[in-house]
């Protein structure tokens, strides 16, 4: 072979081997990150060339897949209940993505997970269309109905979110106002105006905002049930009924400004139990102080303020802060200042008391399935914390129950079933000028000492009178219903 043969040889060889070696890097090394590229069309027609699985409530689909009457994807996304149900199911769009349950969990409710494998290559194997899995919660169908008719019936903004104390299973998780997912399920050309109006910039009412999991609210009195379990566990007092060191009135410490109380009730060296059924902000706020910023902040790490929650939906930190003074510590120590809490929140914070001081993490998937029902995954209840000893936790319980027997939270009171709860009015806004979030943080106990669900109400109404507003008169009613429904569920 000649000279100028030789080389072009070697040079075409080269180019070939370039060939090899740049497809054996596009096959492997950026396999995945070309098929997950949103510029990729062909893996959004895959996705949405069969019906998703279903969202399973009480064992009935919440969800659905019906053929799309426009663009190159087969099926889109319908909701039962849309409104309802959307806190916890979120959306699946063809245009927009998703979000909460139908995002986290895609593989499954596609058919893509790596856990379905054996089931797509049997599928495969036999001949059948690919089928996604299921997605089973913990929900109960009877508590969320009661739950978001009783905020839409309220009216304004709020949020409500039920637990089992005993597993951390979530029951109810709703926020109001909120969206229909059904609506914009489809491409951009047909839902694209839908998805418009229901942005915050478009929409001041912000319909999907997750009250329940992402909005932070001052907690106001319901904080007082923390600060009654640090006082326990700190041994600053050993009993709901021995007198407490409470001036009336009470100057916060490096001030000469008195913490008032809401208008004149017993609270000068009240018990704990006479002080948390009247709500006494002098002594709590005193409690507080007294114990200082680093023993609150502790016992309220306990309860779970100051950590995300994963239900696997992302819940945002709630806060209490460090670096406090003695005053600033006695306003966070009754819920106002820089404390704030999710729904979540409140309600892990009932259900550990009712729980006998033990803290379960929360969770809303109870297991994963196959198309054939198999179960792929499944979650098990899991101890978060133990924020009170069951010495506390009963005498807590105790002044709770009194709270509902004999103080502002009559409203929430059940035939033949023991309820605790704490009311809260939590002000907010420049010098307190807009109108309160009202509280009410319960949980049931039957006669048989069990607990089968713990509740935390908000509710936020601009255009109510406000002198209207209370826990007792707006939130324990609410929390009554959803604490009913899951108690009649059982029977």
């Amino acid at each position: 072979m000649n000279k100028p043969l030789r080389r072009i040889a070697i040079f075409c060889g080269l180019l070939v081997l370039a060939l090899l070696i740049r497809d054996n890097w596009l096959q492997y090394a950026q396999a995945d990150k070309l098929r997950t590229d949103p510029k990729n069309r062909r893996v959004a027609i895959e996705r949405y060339a069969y019906p998703r699985g279903d969202i399973i409530v009480d064992g009935n689909p919440i969800t659905g897949s019906v053929e799309a009457k426009s663009g190159d994807y087969k099926y889109k996304r319908t909701y039962k209940n849309g409104p309802m149900w959307a806190p916890v199911t979120g959306y699946s769009s063809q245009a927009f993505d998703g979000s909460f349950l139908e995002k986290i969990d895609d593989g499954i409710l596609t058919g893509n997970d790596d856990r379905l494998f054996f089931r797509k290559t049997l599928d495969m194997i036999t001949g059948k269309p690919q089928q996604g899995g299921n997605v089973v919660t913990t929900l109960n169908a009877a508590a969320q109905k009661a739950a978001f008719s009783g905020l839409s019936k309220q009216g304004g903004k709020g949020a409500v979110v039920a637990l089992e104390p005993s597993t951390g299973k979530i029951l109810a998780l709703a926020s109001y106002p909120s969206y229909d997912p059904s609506t914009f399920a489809g491409d951009r050309n047909s839902d694209a105006a839908a998805w418009k109006k229901l942005q915050k910039k478009y929409n001041p009412a912000d319909p999907m905002l997750n009250r329940a999991l992402r909005e932070t609210y001052p907690p106001g009195s319901t904080f007082k049930v923390v600060t009654a379990a640090a006082a326990l566990e700190n041994g600053k007092y050993k009993s709901a009924d021995e007198n407490t060191d409470s001036p009336l009135p009470w100057i916060m410490p490096g001030t000469t400004t008195p913490l008032k109380n809401e208008g004149n009730i017993p609270c000068k060296n009240a018990t704990m139990r006479i002080a948390l059924r009247y709500s006494c902000n002098t002594v709590f706020g005193k409690i507080g102080a007294d114990l200082g910023n680093d023993a609150m902040l502790a016992e309220a790490k306990k309860f779970g303020f100051g950590a995300e929650q994963f239900v696997p939906t992302r819940s945002s930190a709630s806060v209490f802060s460090s670096g406090m003074n003695k005053s600033q510590t006695a306003l966070s120590s009754i819920g106002q200042y820089n404390t704030a809490a999710t729904p979540l929140q409140m309600a892990m914070v009932a259900s550990a008391v009712a729980n006998g001081g033990k803290l379960m993490k929360p969770y809303m998937v109870d297991k994963l399935q196959s198309s054939n029902v198999d179960t792929v995954a499944q979650t098990d209840p899991q101890e978060l914390s133990q924020p009170l000893t069951s010495e506390n936790a009963q005498i807590l319980q105790n002044m709770m129950e009194t709270v509902v027997k004999e103080g502002t939270g009559k409203n929430a009171q059940i035939d033949g079933v023991t309820v605790g709860g704490k009311t809260g009015t939590a002000q907010h806004g420049v010098e307190n000028s807009e109108n309160p979030y009202a509280w009410f943080i319960s949980y049931a106990k039957l006669s048989d000492g069990s607990s089968p669900v713990a509740v935390a109400v908000v509710i936020e109404d601009d255009n109510a009178n406000r002198d209207d507003i209370s826990g007792g008169g707006l939130a324990a009613p609410i929390a009554k219903s959803v604490m009913e429904a899951v108690i009649n569920s059982k029977k």
